[in-house]
């Protein structure tokens, strides 16, 4: 018994010491390291598509971020402005104000103080369309991004699906003479446009659901002024 658990020691003793050799000759080969670059072309075309629809993601929300972000900045004394010029019956003030400012909210209240003289449900209901109008026009393109976020991961996991159809041709040529750097090639090509499609389809989804929030604020900006603007025309009759 303790001739086998000295066998077992000066076997572990001898992996253990195996073992650090290996270790110290990597160290001193130095440690290997991947590019981003070198990945992207392992991935093939695969990952040359999903490159550009990064791209277009990026594009989109910094456009429709910057154009939100104007369309959302509001005077806090335009309605007070609206309210008093309306009271003072200086409509065609009102109107140049509306006109003089850029923004949803005004072309919005325009399209009310239009409408003045016409039965009240009348003028909701053009306020309404102007404001979905405007809600449409924030939106613009806003689907593509979406769409780029839901199919990314599919055309990563194409491209898994063609890199393992390519490792299982490659030993079905090779016959007997399997060589591990024939799989290894299109694993890794499977492997890295899975990683691709998912990285591109996270930061897309995450990117699409912070506009989609800015644009809900926005919605409710309109709906309170639209309300606000509503109150207004109701004051004289009470």
């Amino acid at each position: 018994m303790l001739t086998n658990i000295f066998l077992l020691f000066n076997q572990g003793a001898e992996t253990l010491a195996q073992a650090a050799g290996e270790m110290a000759l990597t160290e001193e080969a130095g440690e290997i390291t991947v590019s981003v670059w070198e990945l992207t072309q392992k991935g093939g075309w695969i990952m040359a598509i999903l490159g550009i629809m990064s791209l277009l993601a990026v594009y989109i929300f910094i456009e429709r971020y910057l154009m939100i972000k104007r369309a959302s900045k509001e005077d806090k004394n335009f309605m007070n402005n609206i309210r008093d010029y309306m009271h003072n019956g200086r409509l065609e003030a009102a109107m140049d104000l509306c006109k003089n400012t850029n923004t949803p909210i005004a072309r919005m209240i325009q399209k009310g103080l239009s409408r003045l003289g016409k039965p009240l449900t009348d003028i909701n209901a053009a306020i309404e369309n102007v404001g979905n109008l405007e809600v449409a026009r924030l939106e613009k393109n806003v689907g593509t991004l979406a769409t780029v976020a839901s199919v990314s991961p599919m055309i990563g996991f194409l491209g898994t699906v063609i890199g393992m159809v390519k490792a299982f041709y490659d030993m079905s040529m090779a016959g007997n003479n399997i060589d591990i750097g024939l799989l290894s090639s299109g694993i890794y090509q499977a492997m890295v446009t899975t990683i691709g499609g998912l990285i591109v389809g996270i930061i897309g989804y995450i990117l699409y659901n912070i506009l989609v929030a800015r644009i809900e604020k926005m919605v409710f900006i309109l709906e309170a002024r639209a309300t606000e603007f509503m109150d207004v025309l109701y004051e004289p009759a009470s």
